[in-house]
């Protein structure tokens, strides 16, 4: 789910914040992607298409697989460098919201967002690509929307900046929290009757949650029994990720294809032809991507040179610059 509405209310709010950009802007970047939540995005555009899914042998559905085997190839070829996250055990709070979901059958991606953030804020990664806008809770400092989505053809991507949103909102980072909270957010319910605008609002002229619920009818707006508000502030400002270098070591090496022909033919019933030109294209992709970004090649150079100053010309006289004119010309001659 990430942040109801927040895409909105940043449109409306902060649109200094928001640019769309070519696919092929990135090129030579390295993107940390919510894996699970392409993965479930994959499958939910394919239910909704009314497409019929692809299966193996078995009858699992591998629908994901095709589209998240092709979109890699689409990053690869356009030069990007995706590092792709996977969620790890989500935090108590998460999986009331997860239970829910999945009594509706729709189940949801958990932590990834967290560590992709982690990866953005270290500078190990430029930026974030998934669909959850809760990226920007964590504090990613640059977050891709549509990167991954299946009709990204069609779609720019959409680049958020979380310093301009602060600065177009006029908030810190803490009120932003605490305003994404306030919107609804996985790890708690939200008060009845309070969206992101009225939200917004409240922080601007409060300042907290603390202070608004100090300050706010109660009559009017019912707040939740046992809103644990702290505990899912603490978890955006100190998600619980990995930061060791030596496990967080990224290597783009050659596909390998006999474990590809393994995994998607012999397991996954994909046709062997479609699976070697695709692995073909990450070949050459790979090599596309190693020339690297022309900024890398050139550095800033501080000039330490004195300003040349210049001579100022006083202003002449429409007589004194036409006269000058004339003996430039060797004036008129005569007939």
């Amino acid at each position: 789910m990430g942040i109801k509405g927040l895409t909105k209310l940043l449109a409306d709010n902060a649109p200094k914040a928001m640019k769309e950009q070519k696919l092929e802007s990135y090129f030579g970047r390295k993107i940390a992607i919510d894996a699970s939540m392409s993965i479930y995005q994959f499958l939910i555009v394919v239910g909704r298409m009314g497409t019929e899914m692809l299966t193996n042998e078995a009858g699992e559905v591998t629908s994901h697989l095709q589209g998240m085997f092709t979109r890699t190839i689409r990053l690869l070829e356009a030069g990007l460098k995706p590092v792709y996250v996977f969620d790890g055990q989500p935090p108590d709070l998460k999986k009331q919201e997860l239970a829910k979901r999945y009594s509706k059958r729709a189940d949801a991606p958990s932590e990834a967002e967290a560590q992709c953030a982690a990866l953005c804020k270290s500078g190990k990664v430029y930026a974030v690509a998934s669909e959850d806008m809760d990226s920007l809770t964590f504090g990613t400092p640059k977050f891709l929307r549509h990167l991954m989505d299946p009709s990204s053809r069609k779609v720019p991507v959409m680049e958020f900046d979380v310093a301009k949103v602060l600065e177009e909102l006029n908030l810190t980072m803490d009120q932003f929290i605490d305003l994404c909270i306030l919107s609804g957010c996985d790890y708690c319910d939200s008060i009845r009757g309070i969206g992101g605008q009225t939200a917004l609002k409240l922080i601007r002229q409060h300042g907290s949650i603390e202070e608004i619920l100090q300050n706010i009818n109660k009559e009017r707006y019912s707040i939740p029994d046992d809103w644990p508000y702290e505990e899912a502030r603490r978890l955006f400002k100190e998600p619980l990720v990995c930061m060791d270098d030596e496990q967080l070591e990224m290597k783009w090496s050659p596909p390998d294809l006999e474990g590809l022909i393994t995994f998607l033919v012999n397991e996954n019933g994909f046709n062997i032809d479609r699976v070697t030109k695709g692995v073909e294209k990450i070949k050459a992709a790979k090599n596309k991507s190693s020339q690297g970004r022309l900024e890398s090649f050139f550095k800033p150079v501080a000039n330490t040179s004195a300003p040349i100053k210049r001579k100022e010309i006083p202003e002449k006289t429409g007589k004194e610059t036409n006269s000058k004119k004339l003996k430039a010309g060797g004036g008129r001659k005569k007939k």
